[in-house]
């Protein structure tokens, strides 16, 4: 039994000093991509909101990788990280899709959309729910070798340090007027999703379109203050849809468990159309 208990006690230890690990190497990736940008981040949110339209391309942070194809794949010196949240995490990157990027997703996505569903606890099954009224469609396994597909998951993965492997397909969402997704979590309180890859780690929910008013990503366990949701306001933070950007945050604590800080949704759209892509990254490779 002491046996036992000494061995579920090591690789507890171990799991919690690997996350541990990831997490300074994350800090380090982000803090590096900041100094290439030539300039420094926003300390708040409400700061970012209202200088968005001001992060433009910084000739001197982009022209020493003019001809590397990598640092033009990852978009290295346009996507400008800004952590909003440590508990749960949650970090806002400006700029980490192009247009055409956005433009080329919605394009697949519109002769593809069905209404949009919710995952059965008991059978692991997505099934229709009032709690999530958006349209969406999931990418084919074969489209992942598109190399605009292939450009925007490598991506993903280098931001978040999660392998490409381990990502489920991408979805993209339309949330028309008075649509929205009541507060949730993304990681799986069923048995039968998390054989296949295990639980979901992280989330990058990517914004594909502008004019949106209302449809902010809501957190209400983050933050000490009060932010607008759908045009009300409410206690924790939010994260207006702007084209372009993404919102990358962990379902996982350090600890190695889900975390319950992490619950978000999606607030009610008010006018316009907000497009999304959802790339859910997981333990294990699929």
């Amino acid at each position: 039994m002491a046996t036992a208990i000494k061995v579920v006690f090591g690789l507890l230890t171990f799991v919690t000093i690997g996350m541990i690990i990831g997490a300074l190497f994350q800090l380090a990736f982000i803090y590096r991509l900041e100094d290439s940008s030539g300039t420094s981040l926003p300390s708040s949110r409400k700061m970012q909101q209202t200088q968005a339209n001001s992060y433009l391309p910084l000739s001197t942070g982009i022209s020493s990788w003019a001809n590397d194809k990598e640092a033009s794949l990852l978009r290295l010196g346009l996507v400008k990280p800004e952590v909003i949240s440590w508990s749960p995490r949650i970090i806002v990157l400006h700029n980490f899709l192009s247009m055409e990027e956005c433009d080329y997703l919605r394009a697949v996505a519109l002769p593809r959309l069905q209404v949009s569903t919710v995952v059965d606890t008991k059978t692991g099954k997505g099934v229709r729910s009032e709690v999530r009224t958006s349209s969406g469609m999931f990418l084919h396994p074969d489209e992942r070798k598109y190399p605009l597909i292939e450009a925007i998951e490598k991506r993903i993965s280098v931001y978040s340090q999660v392998p490409v492997e381990n990502g489920e397909l991408i979805q993209v969402l339309r949330y028309e007027r008075d649509q929205f997704y009541r507060p949730h979590h993304d990681y799986f309180s069923d048995s039968f999703n998390v054989k296949r890859g295990g639980q979901r780690v992280a989330t990058m929910l990517m914004y594909l379109s502008d004019n949106v008013e209302g449809g902010e990503t809501y957190f209400p366990m983050a933050g000490s203050g009060e932010c607008s949701c759908g045009g009300k306001m409410v206690s924790g933070m939010s994260v207006k849809p702007l084209k372009g950007d993404a919102v990358l945050f962990w379902s996982m604590g350090l600890d190695g468990q889900p975390d319950p800080r992490s619950v978000h949704g999606g607030c009610e759209v008010l006018s316009g159309q907000k497009w999304s892509a959802t790339k859910w990254m997981r333990q294990k490779a699929i």
